[in-house]
């Protein structure tokens, strides 16, 4: 199984070539579901490490509590 990065690799330059445009059809349409599979498994592991570190989040008294982990698109 890969790794995230290297699930997020792949999908950058699937994303590249069927940015291009020149592909035959068939072709962009399997490198499309290709994408589509990593983008899911991408998601999925993003997901857990999320749940993760808002498992990891202690108050000062020593509580749990949820906080949204901070993203660069909620800067």
């Amino acid at each position: 199984m890969a790794t995230f990065e290297e699930s997020l690799k792949k999908l950058e330059v699937i994303v590249d070539q069927l940015e291009k445009g020149d592909l035959p059809l068939e072709e962009s349409l399997k490198l499309f579901e290709e994408g589509v599979g990593l983008s899911a498994v991408c998601k999925q592991e993003l997901d857990a490490a999320e749940g993760k570190v808002q498992l990891l989040i202690k108050q000062r008294d020593g509580s749990l509590r949820t906080e949204s982990f901070p993203t660069e698109r909620s800067s």
